[in-house]
C-alpha cells in the first residue's frame, strides 16, 4: 500500500516532549512468542491469525530463560502473541520464570481454552499462579462478536466462569484482569477511551449480575493506528485524521508512566524493542552501530542498560491521549 507522507498538522512525538524519553531501569520483560492465533480480530495490532507461522525458536527461548536468570531486576514476565499459548516456548518460559520467583502474565484471548490440545490451560495457569490478562473488548455480546468473530463472547464467558471456579478473581494469588478495546473508528467522529474506573464498574455490575463472574481490574487500551487498525483507517482515509485527533489530546501527565520506559519487548527472533507497538511497526532498539539490538547482545554485555533512549514515532500519541494507554491500562 502506498501511504501519504506525514501530515504537517501532526507534530512529531519527540518534538512534543520537553526532553528525550529516557529509558528507566528495566523491570518488565515482555515477550511476543509469535503470531499464530486461533482468532483474527479486527483490532489486532499484531495481525495474528490461524495461518501465521512465526514463533520463537528453541535457541531464543533458552536465551530468554538465561536473561531472566541472570537479571533479578526483571520482576515481571509478560507473555503475549498471537495467542501466546499456541506458540513454541510458552510453557518453558512460564515454568522458568515462576521458578525464579517472577510474576508471570499471560495475555489470553480466553477462547484458546476450547481449542483441542489446550483444554488444560485454566488448570495449568492456576497451578503456576499465572496472572491472566484476558481480552474482553466489551461486556456486551454484540460488540465483542463484531470485533472478534461470531461465538467469541459465549466462549469468553464460559472461560471466565471456569477461571472463577479455580479461584481466579477471588484468590489473591490468582489474579484475573480484563482488557477493553474500543471499536475501530468507522468515521471521523472519534472519541477517547472511556474512563477506566467508570467502565470497570459497568463491567463488574453486568458480568456479576448476568453470569456470576468476578475479576480484579479492567484495563482500557486505546486502538493505536498500527496493524489491522492502520490498514482499515487508510482504506477509509481516516489514518491522518485519527492521528491528529490523538495528537490533539496529548496529555503530558501520562509521559512519566509510559510502559516503554521500564520494559523490554522481545520478538520471536530475539530482537529488542521498547514496546510491542514499536515491534509491530519494525522500530527496533538500535545498537551504537545502528544494528538492531538482540537478547544475545544483552547477554554478551552482561547488562540490561544498553538502551538509553526510547524510540518514538507518531503513533505514540495513542499512548498519551486523554488518560493514556498501556498494556496495564490507563496511565493517569
Amino acid at each position: 500500500m502506498v501511504q501519504s507522507p506525514p501530515s504537517p498538522a501532526v507534530i512529531p512525538f519527540d518534538q512534543r516532549l520537553d526532553r528525550p524519553l529516557d529509558k528507566l531501569p528495566i523491570s518488565v520483560l515482555q515477550i511476543n512468542l509469535g503470531r499464530r492465533c486461533n482468532l483474527a480480530c479486527t483490532h489486532c495490532h499484531v495481525e495474528a491469525g490461524p495461518n501465521r507461522t512465526e514463533e520463537l525458536s528453541p535457541a531464543v527461548t533458552e536465551q530468554l530463560i538465561e536473561l531472566m536468570r541472570r537479571f533479578p531486576q526483571i520482576t515481571t514476565v509478560d507473555l503475549t502473541g498471537g495467542a501466546p499459548e499456541m506458540n513454541y516456548g510458552f510453557r518453558p518460559l512460564v515454568e522458568a520464570a515462576r521458578g525464579l520467583g517472577k510474576t508471570v502474565m499471560v495475555r489470553s484471548n480466553l477462547t484458546i481454552f476450547f481449542v483441542p490440545g489446550f483444554e488444560d490451560l485454566p488448570e495449568y495457569f492456576a497451578r503456576h499462579q499465572v496472572q491472566v490478562v484476558a481480552s474482553l473488548p466489551c461486556y456486551l455480546e454484540d460488540n465483542v462478536d463484531k470485533q472478534r468473530g461470531a461465538g467469541v463472547y459465549t466462549d469468553s464467558i464460559r472461560a471466565l466462569q471456569r477461571l472463577n471456579q479455580l479461584g481466579y478473581g477471588r484468590d489473591p494469588a490468582l489474579r484475573l484482569d480484563l482488557v477493553y478495546n474500543p471499536p475501530v473508528p468507522r468515521s471521523a467522529e472519534f472519541s477517547l477511551t472511556p474512563s477506566q474506573g467508570t467502565l470497570q464498574a459497568d463491567y463488574d455490575e453486568y458480568l456479576r449480575s448476568q453470569f456470576g463472574i468476578t475479576f480484579n481490574r479492567l484495563y482500557t487500551i486505546t486502538n493505536l493506528p498500527i496493524g489491522r487498525v492502520k490498514q482499515y483507517l487508510h482504506s477509509k482515509d481516516l489514518y491522518w485524521p485519527y492521528l491528529r485527533f490523538l495528537a490533539d489530546h496529548h496529555n503530558p501527565a501520562t509521559v512519566p508512566n509510559l510502559m516503554c520506559r521500564n520494559q523490554l519487548s522481545v520478538d520471536y527472533e530475539g530482537i529488542l524493542y521498547d514496546c510491542d507497538f514499536n515491534q509491530m511497526e519494525a522500530v527496533p532498539c538500535p545498537s551504537p552501530s545502528g544494528q538492531p539490538l538482540t537478547v544475545a547482545d544483552l547477554l554478551a554485555a552482561n547488562s540490561l542498560d544498553l538502551i538509553t533512549t526510547v524510540q518514538t514515532r507518531p503513533f505514540c500519541y495513542g499512548c498519551t491521549a486523554g488518560a493514556g494507554s498501556s498494556c496495564g491500562g490507563a496511565l493517569t
